[in-house]
């Protein structure tokens, strides 16, 4: 029988003695029980309160990133205005017009229609440039969902200005939409006539080959190669 007992077991009852020292340990025994359940509670509550920290983490984030955005589309539009103003200030005052010395023979304004790219390349293909243009903002616009940058927000920006405000010009003006030649009026010597848009253009371009060679993405991780 004792035999039996040692590998049934016993039922879980307390087993009270004479002096009642057995059911006074098994009341005892009891409170490591009671800080089992109190720690199981504790430990259920664990996961709310992570799951709290990540949704607060989340919703910073979610600012964070509405903030990055904002920085991109104020630069972008800063960097059309610019370009739009100053084009229409010289097709008004400087076409048709002698050139303005601004410093010598070193630097001068001077009205010029460019149907090429930036800097004057590539006057055959005016369309192309065009229709490179549209994607290049499209890709930027998409891109925005995922910026996490501010080095990058301001370099996309300036692209994204430049970009614009060189397009307005393919469609808008002479002589036909998609066709329209540029207003290039900023001639350093020896150097090819340019705007306002190709300095955003180019300014954000090589912000972004320094951001690539420190290893920054747009989402704000850092990577070393």
């Amino acid at each position: 029988m004792a035999e039996a007992e040692r590998i049934i077991g016993t039922p879980d009852t307390p087993d009270t003695g004479r002096d009642g020292t057995e059911g006074d340990d098994a009341r005892a025994g009891g409170a490591p029980g009671a800080g089992a359940r109190e720690g199981g509670a504790h430990g259920a509550g664990a996961p709310v309160a992570a799951s709290g920290t990540g949704g607060t983490a989340a919703e910073t984030e979610r600012p964070r990133g509405k903030r990055r955005i904002a920085v991109l589309f104020t630069v972008a539009a800063f960097a059309y205005a610019l370009d739009l103003i100053s084009k229409m200030i010289v097709v008004a005052e400087l076409e048709h017009h002698e050139p303005v010395e601004i410093i010598g023979d070193w630097l001068r304004f001077e009205a010029i229609r460019n149907a090429g790219a930036a800097f004057g390349f590539g006057e055959a293909f005016t369309v192309i440039f065009t229709v490179i243009a549209a994607v290049v903002i499209v890709v930027i616009i998409r891109l925005a969902r995922k910026l996490y940058s501010l080095p990058w927000a301001i370099a996309l920006g300036l692209l994204l200005g430049g970009a614009l405000g060189n397009l307005t010009d393919r469609i808008f003006r002479s002589p036909g939409v998609f066709e329209g030649a540029v207003v290039d009026f900023i001639a350093p010597k020896g150097f090819a006539v340019f705007n306002l848009a190709d300095s955003a253009i180019v300014c954000g371009g090589i912000l972004i080959v320094l951001l690539s060679f420190r290893g920054l993405d747009p989402d704000g991780t850092v990577h070393k190669d």
